[in-house]
């Protein structure tokens, strides 16, 4: 399946079209940095769309375009029926009810001086939800996340990494949104950990229909998380299809190439795969 073919689709949540960014250098005179060249792809309702690459791919770009944190220079943003590339201020509030985040670092997501009840709390109450259902919906949150009540009094620092990263998630949670942007999830925490996370989000996604734009540099991850999955290379989509087909057959070498290096218990193995990978993606 192409790019093209996979970013086709009817009932998409979000659509995404055509999508460039680019960022001016440093210098007056310096040439703009095109870091999206022409994205296209769709979430639909209730799936988890993998986005994969290595390190300044362009996909943490993609996710920042969605939210409406970094410019687009061209292209369409379609958010349940309404472009959003170009919304406002005041209408990126009244979207956050429907289109979330969970960003990389439990440590420095949170805010250090809010205790975690107070960090759930903030997004409701800041949506024109009473203090009274708010409260009970913290409970509600902590208990969605495997967290118990009286987590609410706590602060981030009395938690573990994987714990804030459950915070996190109960934050993006909190409005109940359509669509949860996952950027690099897990990628700072311990194999065992990431597990607990990864089960949780597939979890509350069995629970309540959300879907996932899940950004990642790890194929393994995506291959576990994911419906779809696109392959995001320089700025480009290079390939996109079902997950099982990209992550065990993909047909681009690129993709090929991010397999290899993708980490295995034989040492030597290890070794050889990674030499070739790196041959590959400085290609």
């Amino acid at each position: 399946m192409t790019a093209t073919e996979a970013a086709t689709s009817t009932d998409a949540l979000l659509q995404v079209r055509g999508l460039r960014v680019s960022f001016r250098g440093k210098g007056r005179r310096a040439p703009r940095t095109e870091v999206l060249k022409g994205v296209s792809f769709d979430v639909r309702p209730g799936e988890t769309l993998g986005l994969v690459g290595e390190s300044g791919s362009g996909k943490t770009t993609i996710g920042r375009a969605v939210l409406g944190l970094v410019p687009v220079r061209s292209g369409t943003i379609t958010f349940a029926g309404e472009r959003i590339e170009q919304a406002p201020a005041a209408r990126r509030r009244q979207l956050s009810r429907d289109l979330q985040v969970v960003f990389q670092d439990p440590y420095t997501s949170l805010n250090p001086s809010l205790t975690i009840g107070d960090t759930l709390a903030e997004p409701l109450l800041g949506h024109g939800i009473g203090a009274k259902e708010a409260r009970g919906r913290v409970g509600e949150l902590l208990a969605r996340v495997h967290l118990p009540a009286d987590a609410a009094a706590r602060l981030p620092r009395e938690f573990s990494g994987g714990q804030r990263q459950r915070v996190a998630i109960a934050r993006a949670l909190a409005l109940r949104p359509r669509l949860v942007i996952c950027d690099e999830p897990v990628s700072a925490l311990d194999l065992t950990t990431r597990r607990t996370v990864l089960d949780l989000l597939l979890e509350i996604q069995e629970q309540t229909g959300i879907a996932y734009l899940f950004v990642t540099h790890d194929l393994s991850v995506v291959r576990f998380m994911s419906h779809r999955v696109a392959v995001i290379h320089h700025g480009d989509i290079v390939e996109a299809g079902d997950a099982h087909t990209v992550t065990t057959t993909p047909q681009h070498e690129y993709t090929r190439a991010l397999m290899l290096s993708a980490p295995v218990a034989d040492v030597p193995e290890q070794r050889r795969r990674r030499q070739t990978a790196h041959g590959t993606l400085d290609s």
